[in-house]
């Protein structure tokens, strides 16, 4: 059985920040992956049959999930980051496979800077290479982001040494220094979470190589760290969900095992864990979309956020082992695909330790 089976635990309390309107598309993204035998999709992504999972990406789009990052002039919806992380926030709770955080975040954003800067960008020894058709090129890979035919991922070390799923995806990007080109793997490797491949790439074509690509990129890694930790903070409260589930069913000394105080503190202190993260990931959120993600006060809401949710759904993770017992171990349940996604995401797009100095650094005025 699914650990996905109703609403989201706490979901009226965590979302109290959140429009009503916000709150309906996450019910309706909720009520469309329930519907959609997203477990069997992403065990299928895992052995290497990506048509159930990219059918459940078609879905997405059709409710413009895939169009959220994307500019209106371009076929997208042009929302703003906490949009974004309502929609990343129901992709984790259901484990949706393929690169989430990277085709429906970091990329659109940091194609939508290329393509403004279009042509005008200049390394200081002339034109970049991609030369005056950028901000067409551009136009045309987020026109089919937006429309859902079209995956992209990226790499951008050392944060994101590596790129999730470049073999599916259609356009692969490396950012590294200073500038942004196309790119192409030359090796591939399995992560702890099956339905997460790893590549390394290799620059080709590039597309922008001045200083004015920092911005682009910089936001662009932004948006991936926020859509990454709402992804964390969704599964962490489908494995809280799961959870409490298994124990009101399984019994011991003729007790459901929900009854005995050790298991309910442990819940509590999970459910605390995650509405405590809850309410950072949104203003997160709204700090990007107020600085446009290129303020100081920004970064560190983020790496605070991502710190959070990491911590949250990490603490999640190693109670729902604890009350499943040995089962909760075994490949065969669904409670596994929530488990190695937890393991997996926690320290992408940055480890605890470089978020948490982020965060140091800033509240004590450092740079």
């Amino acid at each position: 059985m699914s650990p996905v089976t109703g609403p989201a635990v706490g979901q009226e309390t965590a979302a109290l920040g959140r429009s009503a309107e916000q709150e309906q598309f996450g019910a309706a993204l909720h009520e469309l992956l329930s519907a959609a035998d997203v477990p069997a999709a992403a065990r299928a992504w895992a052995a290497g049959d990506r048509a159930p999972g990219r059918a459940v990406w078609r879905e997405l789009a059709g409710l413009g999930v895939t169009g959220l990052a994307v500019p209106e002039r371009h076929g997208g919806l042009g929302a703003s980051p906490l949009d974004l992380v309502v929609a990343c926030q129901e992709l984790g709770h259901h484990a949706v496979p393929g690169p989430v955080a990277e085709s429906l975040a970091a990329v659109p954003v940091l194609l939508a800077g290329l393509g403004e800067a279009g042509a005008g960008l200049t390394d200081g020894a002339g034109p970049d290479p991609a030369g005056p058709d950028l901000a067409t090129r551009c136009a045309d890979w987020l026109a089919g982001l937006a429309a859902g035919d079209l995956l992209a991922t990226l790499a951008a070390p050392p944060r994101l040494p590596y790129a999730v799923d470049a073999d599916e995806a259609g356009l692969v990007l490396l950012v590294s220094a200073g500038s942004v080109s196309l790119a192409r793997p030359v090796s591939r490797h399995r992560s702890v979470d099956g339905t997460r491949w790893l590549a390394e790439v290799q620059a080709g074509e590039r597309l922008a190589g001045c200083a004015r690509t920092a911005g682009p990129a910089g936001r662009a890694v932004q948006l991936g760290t926020l859509a990454s930790a709402a992804q964390l903070l969704g599964a962490g409260r489908a494995l809280l969900e799961a959870s409490v589930r298994h124990a009101s069913q399984r019994a011991q000394f003729g007790r459901p095992i929900g009854a005995f105080q050790a298991v309910k503190h442990q819940l509590a202190n999970v459910a605390i864990g995650l509405e405590f993260a809850q309410p950072l990931l949104d203003a997160a959120a709204v700090t990007v979309a107020a600085g446009e993600g290129g303020g100081s006060t920004a970064r560190r809401d983020v790496s605070a956020a991502k710190v959070a949710c990491a911590d949250a759904a990490y603490r999640a993770a190693r109670t729902a082992l604890q009350v499943h017992g040995a089962i909760g171990y075994t490949e065969e349940h669904d409670l596994s695909l929530w488990l190695a996604k937890v393991r997996a995401l926690v320290p992408a797009w940055g480890s605890q330790a470089e978020h948490r100095a982020v965060v140091v650094a800033m509240v004590a005025g450092g740079a």
